[in-house]
């Protein structure tokens, strides 16, 4: 989604109204939890919240031109990776073994045998059209985040083909572009 991710794909930046940054604000918080303590400190209720409108239908939105969340269509807000590593305990998790690496990396969706293998990890309460941290076995850090294409129960059950959709990974465009100027 975010390969090759650049400020010319921004076809419009506005700030939103009050309601609207409301409406932004409420839905993170009820999406991430974790976050609360910390919400008037990433989205300041004082300080203008824009929204970059993109093609593909993909919204970021931006606190001092640096981007925080994104969402596609009016789905749900996902934090970017930036903000994921400060705060890596807001989404829920899944762990690829070590031969995904380099794909996920490369940009390609997270297959279900990558999940289920010995160095894998699932979290048996994730459902089905969840933004999740892809993280990676042995590592510290979220390598990815991604959306569940099916719940983890049948990731386990069906083992193959692809369970979760890459979004945004380690030194994609988004990862890359730190401000939007």
């Amino acid at each position: 989604m975010f390969k090759k991710f650049s400020s010319e794909e921004v076809s419009a930046q506005n700030q939103v109204k009050a309601s609207v940054q409301r409406r932004i604000r409420q839905s993170i918080a009820d999406e991430y939890p974790g976050l609360e303590p910390v919400m008037d400190d990433l989205l300041p209720k004082k300080v203008p919240l824009i929204v970059a409108k993109c093609q593909n239908h993909l919204n970021l939105v931006l606190v001092n031109n640096v981007p925080l969340f994104f969402n596609i269509r009016d789905g749900p807000y996902m934090p970017t990776l930036r903000l994921l590593h400060q705060y890596p305990t807001i989404m829920k998790k899944l762990q690829v073994d070590r031969g995904a690496i380099k794909f996920v990396l490369a940009g390609a969706n997270i297959m279900c045998p990558g999940l289920t293998s010995p160095g894998g990890a699932l979290d048996d309460e994730v459902e089905a059209e969840t933004p999740v941290a892809i993280m990676a076995e042995g590592k510290q850090h979220a390598l990815a985040i991604g959306f569940t294409k099916i719940s983890a129960k049948d990731i386990k059950k069906i083992n193959k083909g692809i369970g979760v959709d890459n979004m945004h990974y380690l030194n994609d465009g988004l990862w890359k572009m730190e401000r939007l100027d």
